[in-house]
């Protein structure tokens, strides 16, 4: 018969059973996925991108084993373009679904609505396509409240300084183009847009004739092309983005004899040929990457494979939500922390080559503070121009593919 244990020979048992127990909960916890909520417009035309280029970069990271060990899992919501929902999904999203960060919503009246909410719930935020000045001047105005939201996009002000960079090279030097209309929908975040253009088209030698805010809900455009045609300018300057084809395939068929240049969010997507029956033809727009252009190395590889797996090209935000997948995960590997403030922190130092450029963000202390710096070496920009049915590339000169070339109803020099 087998004499029992004594306690002093069962502590050593005990202590393995304890280590062993760490050892498992530990790698139990370092299996637990990074879990990213993309918050995203799916049915709209620049927003369908957003889901779909998140978990592509999800997937990529997850095939090399993730963030030390750890896989990234993307929870998407639909919002449907609404900010009640935004706000329904990205409670959910935390209280719920337990994500560690949130990307969401190329719609800057939606991600206002959203901002206070990364506040009250200590979740840092993304957004990948929203441009109001009010975003980053939020953070910097309540930096300890709203230190949880990052601008992954260019803000308005910088929006209207790649357009106007690209309208003195093409329009004024190339084209001797002097005069322009501003045309922008009626929303949060063309108001700081025109109030950019206004400042800086007059500097590069464009005078502003006209100034046409419109409501996102108009149909129809006869009116406002024919007070257009009636001021007789060189160029139309857009700000547009919840609309894009209606304009678009009125100004192609009442063969306004204007070109538009400037800001066309949906003129982004690939789709946007076949969305207006090629009525995009000679519509120039601006944007931070798109097909076949090497902005970075990663620029092409992306947007190619992006392809492969969903059929078409993405639109802007789909390049930015990409990058934003990467950086935040590289920001959770530097902080060694999914930790909301430590990931703040981290993300506050990223300095990460994108598909768009080079990713950092305005600190504190400037006044568009979590915003992406705009300029050379950093992110600047590109102005595209739709060419025989595809997306080329016209500026700058050291990624530009093609000379601007525009449909025979434009009349240049009128």
């Amino acid at each position: 018969m087998k004499k029992p244990l004594s306690i002093a020979s069962r502590i050593p048992l005990a202590a393995a059973a304890v280590g062993a127990l760490i050892t498992v909960s530990g790698a139990a916890l370092a299996a637990d996925p990074i879990r990213i909520g993309v918050i995203a417009e799916a049915q709209a035309i620049a927003g369908a991108s957003i889901p779909q280029a998140a978990q592509l970069a999800a997937d990529e990271i997850n095939a090399r084993g993730g963030v030390d060990g750890r896989k990234i899992e993307i929870v998407s919501y639909d919002n449907h373009s609404s900010s009640a929902d935004s706000v329904r999904a990205f409670q959910r999203a935390v209280n719920e679904d337990k994500v560690n960060a949130v990307i969401a919503s190329y719609i800057s009246e939606v991600v206002l609505a959203l901002e206070p909410w990364a506040s009250r719930l200590k979740t840092p935020f993304v957004t990948p396509g929203a441009a109001s000045n009010e975003i980053s001047k939020s953070v910097h105005a309540d930096y300890e409240k709203n230190k949880y939201t990052f601008h992954g996009y260019l803000t308005s002000a910088a929006l209207a300084l790649s357009v106007c960079d690209a309208a003195k090279d093409l329009l004024v030097d190339k084209m001797h183009m002097k005069s322009a209309v501003i045309m922008s929908e009626d929303a949060a975040w063309t108001k700081p847009l025109d109030v950019g253009y206004e400042e800086c088209l007059p500097k590069i030698g464009l005078k502003v004739l006209d100034h046409i805010r419109f409501s996102p809900d108009t149909t129809d455009f006869t009116p406002i092309f024919n007070k257009i045609e009636g001021a007789r300018p060189d160029v139309i300057i857009t700000g547009i983005s919840h609309v894009g084809v209606q304009p678009t395939v009125q100004w192609k068929n009442q063969q306004v004899p204007i070109p538009m240049f400037g800001i066309s969010s949906q003129a982004t997507n690939e789709t946007f040929g076949k969305d207006t029956n090629q009525a995009a033809e000679g519509v120039l727009y601006q944007g931070v990457s798109g097909p076949g252009v090497a902005v970075t190395p990663k620029s092409v590889p992306f947007a190619e494979n992006f392809r492969k797996k969903f059929g078409n090209f993405p639109s802007y935000a789909g390049y930015t939500a990409y990058d934003e997948v990467y950086y935040i995960a590289d920001a959770v590997k530097r902080a060694g922390s999914t930790d909301a403030d430590k990931l703040v922190t981290a993300l506050e130092k990223t300095d990460w080559e994108g598909t768009i450029g080079r990713v950092q963000f305005y600190g504190k202390d400037d006044p568009f503070t979590h915003s992406l710096k705009y300029g050379k070496g950093l992110i600047t920009g590109l102005m595209l121009q739709w060419q025989d049915g595809k997306q080329v590339a016209v500026w700058p000169k050291e990624v530009a593919k093609a000379d601007v070339k525009f449909p025979s109803f434009i009349k240049l020099g009128n």
